[in-house]
């Protein structure tokens, strides 16, 4: 028996969808070496993206940023990244940057199959060889899980930060008022699809995030039924300062992740 897709559409609603997202209209001219594209996920909707790319045979992770954020905010970022060697593709959602449409939770969720196909097609073919990750922070995590189960014979890994792994249940920790049966119904259909997930995953959460809480962290790190699974928990670390709490921590993990000793 095939498992329930999770069903989004009834949290697409005013009150929801203005708990949920923050988009901010910004963008900046791309710095040096980096490249901006926009990618077409309905006939009248594109996607505003940032590529910083490392070296042409390095790694790359296609990245869903967090609420609030811009895919250009990168630019300050992805240097962390290139200096270890990897390839930095930051989407946006639509509304955000120079992203058409307005966000819904069902929009991100289908958009994320275009945006990751536009990727392949796009960028890794001239990249001839490099492996493919990808990366969700905050409230990117639903649509890294929908790519992991759309694609895991072309990914070679996941990382979490921070992530919103079950909007049901964050839902429920905010006590907002919705359908129970329909949110209990997307909880365990988020659930079954992370259990589904095979790929590698690196899940890194602050200890004292008080937006996603740890304990959520821990329950999609133990939900996935994998070997080769990997948590790090940041000291002392909020939401929104993981990687400046411990900046060597946090990229030493990544580093680890992508580049395994003897692999």
């Amino acid at each position: 028996m095939l498992a329930r897709e999770p069903d989004y559409s009834f949290l697409d609603n005013p009150d929801v969808l203005q708990f949920v997202f923050y988009p901010r209209k910004e963008w900046t001219q791309a710095p040096a070496g980096a490249r901006d594209f926009t990618v077409p996920v309905d006939p009248f909707v594109s996607i505003s993206c940032r590529f910083y790319p490392a070296d042409r045979s390095s790694p790359a992770i296609l990245y869903f940023h967090g609420n609030g954020e811009v895919a250009c905010d990168y630019d300050t970022v992805a240097p962390e990244y290139n200096q270890l060697n990897i390839s930095l593709f930051v989407a946006d959602y639509r509304g955000y940057g120079l992203s058409g449409g307005s966000p819904t939770l069902s929009g991100m969720i289908k958009d994320a199959a275009p945006i990751f196909d536009f990727f392949l097609k796009t960028v890794s073919p001239e990249r001839a060889g490099s492996s493919v990750y990808l990366m969700g922070r905050s409230l990117g995590l639903p649509s890294v899980v929908e790519l992991a189960c759309l694609y895991p014979g072309k990914i070679k890994g996941l990382i979490v930060e921070s992530g919103v792994a079950n909007m049901a249940r964050l839902m429920r920790h905010f006590a907002f008022q919705t359908d129970k049966k329909k949110l209990k119904e997307l909880e365990e259909a988020i659930d079954a699809k992370t259990r589904s997930i095979k790929l590698p995953t690196l899940v890194i959460h602050g200890q004292y995030d008080s937006l996603i809480p740890l304990k959520e962290g821990v329950r999609f790190y133990e939900t996935l039924e994998l070997k080769e699974k990997h948590l790090v928990i940041i000291p002392e670390a909020e939401h929104n300062d993981i990687m400046l709490a411990d900046k060597e921590k946090y990229f030493l993990a990544i580093k680890k992740f992508v580049f395994p000793a003897g692999a």
